[in-house]
């Protein structure tokens, strides 16, 4: 356990050392917080139901922080650590590369939930931000969607070869999912074929969710959401535990 901690707090700051790891988890949504909070406020509006544009952005600005997160930080870290055979050297010391994998989940955890704050808090500042729900609910949705997204993010990092590779795919896959499910711009305000394909993203499902769940529904008003991210934590958690290579 001293081990994992200590592990843990190297990572830590070598992730804080990254700026772009730093401005995609931290900088980035705020500034998409601020910038459309600016233009559109967050007076009731019957565009939103009776909400504010910024209560109904809050929520999928978070998975955009779980996104980056999961999609971004995690496989690009592994698959460097890999490539430059990081992993394997680890072998020959007290610390495990297992020590290595959990600590990169745990330090991707903090920075989600440090980024989401940071949404929170400047959104009630600036925009006085409004919640309506239950906080264990949301935290509970929160945490199905970063298992979600997160074992996508495992299974990129087991299935790419190099550094280059996964910052490829993790690119052809983050980007579609930050502007096609809802998480920048509400699903209402786009054509119907975006619609259509951001049913295939399931970053979609996690913003229905933590939207649905902000907004004072219940957890069992979004059984289909809940059941889908279910099903792609366990087929690419599984497939991840099939693929991932320490060398």
């Amino acid at each position: 356990m001293k081990l994992l901690f200590k592990t843990t707090m190297v990572e830590w700051k070598m992730n804080l050392r990254n700026f772009v790891n730093v401005f995609f988890s931290l900088i980035f949504p705020i500034m998409m917080l601020l910038l459309f909070g600016s233009i559109y406020g967050n007076d009731p509006s019957p565009y939103y139901n009776g909400h504010g544009s910024v209560d109904i952005s809050t929520p999928g600005y978070i998975c955009m922080v779980v996104a980056v997160a999961g999609l971004m930080t995690l496989p690009i870290t592994l698959s460097q650590y890999r490539e430059r055979k990081i992993l394997k050297r680890f072998m020959a010391t007290p610390i495990k590369p297992m020590d290595i994998l959990v600590s990169q989940l745990i330090v991707n955890a903090i920075i989600t939930l440090i980024g989401s704050a940071l949404l929170i808090i400047i959104g009630v500042i600036v925009f006085d931000l409004k919640f309506y729900g239950n906080v264990f609910a949301v935290l509970l949705g929160m945490l199905l969607v970063t298992l979600s997204i997160f074992s996508i993010g495992l299974f990129i990092a087991g299935v790419t070869k190099n550094a280059k590779s996964a910052l490829a795919i993790s690119y052809v896959i983050y980007f579609p999912m930050l502007f096609l499910s809802g998480a920048t711009l509400p699903l209402a305000f786009m054509p119907d074929a975006i619609i259509k394909i951001s049913k295939l993203l399931p970053l979609t499902y996690g913003v229905e969710l933590m939207q649905g769940l902000w907004l004072g529904g219940s957890l069992f008003d979004f059984i289909p959401q809940i059941g889908i991210l279910l099903g792609v934590f366990v087929v690419f958690g599984a497939l991840s535990l099939v693929t991932f290579k320490w060398e």
